[in-house]
């Protein structure tokens, strides 16, 4: 499957969009593909206001109206206990807050930014998209870091060399 294909049987779909590199490029592929996406950003002790920045940036740069929720992820226990994977429960957290402000908004698909490159075992978050029923295109496509850097620059986005960057809760 391409993410041309992907975005064909998924016409309709919420986008956890973080401004990061790979949610950028997703982004451009949905609305160049003509799919109804809309992006979903979350805003909490964890994200630094430069993603929040880039992912405005890049909605308004594509025409497309970006949704902002916020989340205090430090209100949960199971988050400030500080466990080995807090990480989950965190993205349980905001995978949920996405989930919920997507449906209302008429979107039952969620997909993210997880790519081929992303290691499982670096990521508790992961067990906790599985759970949410998240899809991951780029990483269902077989599409790596270096894949989405050389596309986004092609297609022009400023997101195309923006480094990587960890979540807080994910180290």
């Amino acid at each position: 499957m391409n993410i041309n294909e992907f975005f064909n049987e998924h016409k309709k779909a919420a986008l956890a969009f973080s401004g990061g590199a790979d949610s950028a490029y997703l982004l451009y592929a949905a609305v160049k593909c003509g799919a109804d996406i809309a992006p979903y950003f979350v805003k909490s002790q964890f994200q630094p206001e430069f993603e929040r920045e880039d992912a405005h940036r890049l909605a308004e740069h594509l025409g497309i109206e970006l949704h902002e929720i916020s989340v205090d992820v430090l209100q949960f226990d199971d988050v400030t206990d500080n466990p080995p994977d807090r990480c989950y429960y965190c993205k349980k957290r905001i995978m949920g807050a996405i989930r919920r402000g997507a449906g209302a908004d008429g979107y039952d698909t969620i997909i993210d930014g997880t790519n081929a490159s992303d290691d499982d075992g670096e990521r508790p978050g992961m067990k906790a998209l599985a759970e949410e029923n998240i899809l991951s295109p780029l990483r269902l496509c077989g599409m790596t870091k270096e894949e989405i850097r050389r596309r986004s620059e092609n297609a022009g986005l400023f997101t195309w060399n923006k480094p990587a960057y960890a979540c807080l809760a994910t180290r």
